[in-house]
């Protein structure tokens, strides 16, 4: 038996202010989230890109095609349900983050990551106090427990939309310092993105590129745009 999928039934999409933000209606009904939630979103900006996506659609509903209506859902229907389960998933990063661990050989690896990530610890260390160590290898080293609950602590305060987003932009990037530079704006999304593949750039440089890993990349990478996109429409100007 095939399985039934949502067929378009309205004729255009509408934003409208509503207790708490705004939501999405289709000729005057009100878009609801999977777990059947009110869909109900920040800002007018974030709520007129969900609209697009619906009016968008022709014929079949096709969900992939509609990524801020399912990060909508995602921040309404799971982060707010479990946020604190969320955070802590997100702020284990910072005791593995992909900015302290270095090669050691051969040299111009071991440059390329110092110059890339060296401003980077120093910028979290200036900016929100935290002091990272760098260590060579990849065995792990517990970084120093104040710095992580002190991570740990601004993770939590992310409001759900938040972190909708920085759960896709530290967990594509492999950072927790990447995904709060990427929040404040400390580089454009696309130059933090080429921060966080430095050694699958000098591997590309060497061996020269593999298609199926190129295509996981690109698709981590829309990704992680995406999450930055809906981090900023969701902020209230």
């Amino acid at each position: 038996m095939s399985e039934w999928k949502a067929k378009r039934f309205w004729d255009a999409a509408s934003v409208e202010e509503v207790d708490g933000g705004f939501t999405v209606r289709l000729d005057g009904r009100p878009v609801k989230t999977p777990a059947k939630a009110p869909l109900v979103v920040p800002t007018q900006a974030l709520a007129a890109c969900i609209a697009a996506e619906w009016d968008a659609q022709e014929g079949e509903v096709n969900p992939t095609n509609m990524p801020f209506t399912r990060s909508a859902n995602a921040a309404i229907d799971k982060v707010t349900q479990q946020h604190a389960e969320v955070a802590d998933l997100i702020a284990a990063y910072g005791d593995a983050d992909l900015t302290c661990y270095r090669a050691d050989s051969p040299a111009e690896l071991v440059a390329r990551q110092a110059q890339a990530w060296d401003p980077l610890i120093e910028w979290i260390h200036q900016r929100h106090g935290v002091r990272l160590v760098p260590v060579s290898g990849v065995m792990h080293q517990p970084q120093d427990i104040r710095a992580l609950e002190r991570l740990s602590a601004q993770t939590h305060a992310l409001d759900a939309f938040a972190l909708t987003a920085f759960h896709d932009l530290v967990g594509m990037s492999g950072s927790l310092v990447i995904g709060f530079a990427a929040l404040e704006n400390l580089h454009p999304a696309e130059h933090l993105w080429a921060l966080s593949r430095i050694d699958e750039t000098y591997q590309e440089e060497l061996w020269g590129k593999d298609e199926e890993a190129s295509e996981l990349a690109a698709k981590k990478q829309s990704d992680f745009l995406h999450a930055k996109a809906f981090y900023d429409l969701s902020r209230p100007i």
